[in-house]
């Protein structure tokens, strides 16, 4: 006999943007929360500022509703990964980004890529939980 694995269930924070590309803002499949890359924008789907930082923290607050959402919290997350533009914005991203974070760090993995015009940051997280 087969284990089931249960049923994939779309996870949508209230009051978020709706998403421009046919994803979920997170997926839940019984213990396991995957939130789909988070780019700074807000409620309304505009953009919010002009510097890493204020992206990353606007990133970081969604990828927070989203697992909220979903049932979790930054204590659940297994991983995050980082998406950035530009080389040059890895220390100031990794400022604000800690601020988000409670020990145990969980595990990280930064890539540089190319996002659409103005986006310099996108964030998604796994977590695991209970």
């Amino acid at each position: 006999m087969t284990p089931s694995r249960g049923s994939r269930t779309a996870v949508h924070p209230e009051g978020a943007a709706t998403p421009a590309a046919p994803l979920s803002p997170g997926v839940r499949i019984g213990n396991l929360l995957q939130v789909s890359g988070q780019v700074p924008v807000d409620g309304n789907g505009n953009l919010v500022g002009d510097t890493v930082r204020e992206q990353t923290a606007q990133a970081m607050r969604n990828v927070l509703a989203v697992l909220a959402a979903g049932g979790a919290s930054e204590r659940d997350v297994l991983m995050f990964r980082i998406y950035l533009t530009d080389v040059a914005h890895f220390t100031e991203m990794n400022e604000v980004y800690s601020e988000f974070l409670s020990e145990p760090k969980p595990a990280r993995t930064t890539v540089y890529v190319g996002l659409p015009p103005g986006k310099l940051v996108e964030i998604d997280a796994l977590a695991v939980l209970p």
